[in-house]
C-alpha cells in the first residue's frame, strides 16, 4: 500500500512512491477532500485506506466519523523517519537511484554506429 511522493521527496530519495506510515503528512489530491493536508493516524492495509486529522464527516443523527480516504488518492509531503529500518532503506535506494542516473548517462554517451549509418558512410 503506497502512495506518491511530492516532487522534493522524489529527487531526494530517487523513489517514485513508498509506502505510507502512521505518522506522515500527506495531502488530498482526488476527490471530496481535495487540496487537504494533515498527517495519517491510522492505516487500514485490508482496505488500503487511511485515516487523516482533519477530515471528518457528520453523522445524520449527530456526532462525527473519521473519513477512509484510499492511498492512491494522497501524496507523501513529508516522511515519518522516526523507523531506523525506513529511513536506511529510503537511503540505500537514493544510493541505487544516483548510481543509475549515472549509468544511465554513461550509455548516452556512448554512441553506437547502425549498420545503416556504416553503409552512408561507405558511399561518401
Amino acid at each position: 500500500m503506497a502512495s506518491t511522493l511530492n516532487d522534493s521527496l522524489r529527487q531526494r530519495y530517487k523513489t517514485r512512491n513508498t509506502r505510507v506510515i502512521k505518522g506522515d503528512s500527506v495531502r488530498v489530491m482526488r476527490g471530496e477532500y481535495s487540496g487537504i493536508e494533515g498527517k495519517v493516524e491510522k492505516v487500514n492495509t485490508a482496505r488500503a485506506t487511511l485515516s487523516i486529522e482533519g477530515i471528518q464527516r457528520e453523522k445524520i443523527r449527530g456526532g462525527n466519523v473519521k473519513v477512509q480516504i484510499h492511498a492512491s488518492n494522497v501524496m507523501i509531503t513529508t516522511l515519518n523517519l522516526d523507523d531506523k529500518y525506513r529511513q536506511t532503506k529510503l537511503e540505500r535506494l537514493a544510493e541505487v537511484g544516483n548510481k543509475a542516473v549515472k549509468r544511465e548517462s554513461a550509455k548516452r554517451k556512448k554512441r553506437v554506429t547502425t549498420k545503416k549509418e556504416l553503409v552512408k558512410e561507405g558511399e561518401d
